[in-house]
């Protein structure tokens, strides 16, 4: 069965009433603001710390406590949603509590108030992107809204914030990257009070009663959610060594920025015509094939030496992240309930958060003994990835715990 057949026959059941005014754009911005963030927080916090004097164990005490925090308050965003009234509200709390955390970073550089400050805005804005998936994902299954065309401009947000984060360090310094995190904070936090509310739908999807037990998400999904991060985490050499293999192999910066700008704008490029791609592949042949490519990309990744290899090798990206990322949505939405969504997107995003943080380390010790041979790890990593979406799509016995 397709996505597209799922999505009408879930319309047809529950008769929803109609979409919101501007749901796409709203929930559009809703992706771009905090996707900006990262623009950030991935290329520049590290340096930010490197020009605060932090030694390396400093510096790397703080990125993990970034991922520690952020991946354990969202597992438990299922259970912030389900006792809100409006998840929205949860949006408004989680940006404007993050603005004050990190409104630390402005005005001090001592190494125990940025650890804090960084970690507790990691722990706050944890449940954001989850909430903003599963407003999303409610809106492609009631309304036949493309998921790819939303999601995509937390992609375009990521550049552009990560283009004006590096202009602006050039010009004014360090300060810039504490000023811009507070920047799209507050951007967050406007955003917040505009995304779209949904209205609980009458029939078997409809939201449980204050006095009906929550069900867990059911074993398929577990496993579904564990193979797809898996897939992702066997990016994290990629994300910790390319820029150094590609500085080591005399690229110079400009090219180096240009090879990074490839990958995402492949990536901007299949989530727009994702409508298309639902259409013509099911959720599990967007996962598979995603995944072959993803362990065709770091097979090659290590037999080049010309910047036009790597420049045609990161059109793979599309593939190997953005491929996996929408069969992974859309096949959630056929088998969790709307009233499981927040749940199924906070696990994804602890699992997600867990499995990269460990990749990332590996690599670091692989890198170290193989240096650009360590993406053959990487690919196999790939591949246990799909061994485990192997057994999340066999056929399970229908239970309320799986949605169905």
């Amino acid at each position: 069965m397709t996505f597209t057949t799922i999505c009408d026959s879930v319309n047809i059941a529950a008769k929803p009433s109609a979409a919101p005014p501007q749901f796409q754009l709203r929930c559009s911005l809703a992706y771009a603001a905090p996707m900006s963030l990262n623009g950030i927080l991935v290329p520049y916090l590290p340096l930010w710390l490197h020009g605060l004097n932090f030694t390396p164990m400093q510096i790397g005490a703080i990125l993990a406590a970034q991922v520690v925090f952020r991946v354990f308050v969202a597992m438990g965003t299922g259970s912030l949603t389900a006792r809100a009234s409006d998840p929205r509200h949860i949006l408004v709390w989680s940006a404007g509590a993050s603005l004050l955390s990190i409104l630390g970073l402005i005005v001090s550089g001592d190494f125990w108030i940025v650890f804090v400050a960084v970690a507790m805005q990691a722990a706050l804005f944890a449940p954001y992107t989850p909430i903003v998936e599963s407003i999303s994902i409610s809106g492609v299954k009631r309304w036949g809204f493309h998921y790819g065309k939303m999601r995509v401009w937390g992609s375009v947000g990521f550049v552009v914030t990560t283009l004006i984060a590096g202009s602006l360090s050039t010009a004014i310094g360090n300060i810039a990257i504490p000023l811009m995190l507070a920047a799209v904070l507050l951007t967050s936090l406007g955003v917040a009070f505009i995304a779209p509310r949904l209205d609980p739908v009458a029939g078997p999807r409809s939201m449980p009663s204050a006095k009906t037990p929550r069900r867990s998400l059911g074993a398929s999904v577990h496993l579904l959610l564990i193979g797809a991060s898996l897939i992702q985490s066997s990016h994290g050499m990629f994300y910790g060594f390319s820029t150094i293999q590609w500085q080591g192999m005399g690229f110079s910066n400009a090219a180096i920025s240009a090879l990074w700008c490839i990958g995402v704008i492949a990536e901007i490029g299949i989530f727009f015509i994702s409508g298309g791609l639902a259409r013509r592949l099911t959720p599990l042949g967007l996962l598979r094939f995603g995944c072959l490519m993803a362990i065709l990309r770091w097979v090659l990744f290590p037999l080049g030496s010309d910047v036009w290899y790597y420049g045609l090798l990161q059109i793979f990206h599309a593939f190997s992240f953005a491929c996996v990322h929408l069969g992974l949505q859309y096949r959630l939405s056929e088998m969790v309930g709307e009233d499981q969504q927040a749940s199924a997107q906070g696990v994804y995003v602890a699992y997600n958060g867990a499995f990269l943080a460990a990749s990332t380390l590996l690599a670091g010790v692989i890198y170290r003994q193989l240096e650009i041979y360590g993406y053959f790890a990487m690919a196999l990593l790939a591949v246990i990835g799909l061994a485990v979406l192997a057994l999340a799509m066999r056929p399970q016995p229908q239970s309320s715990g799986t949605g169905g």
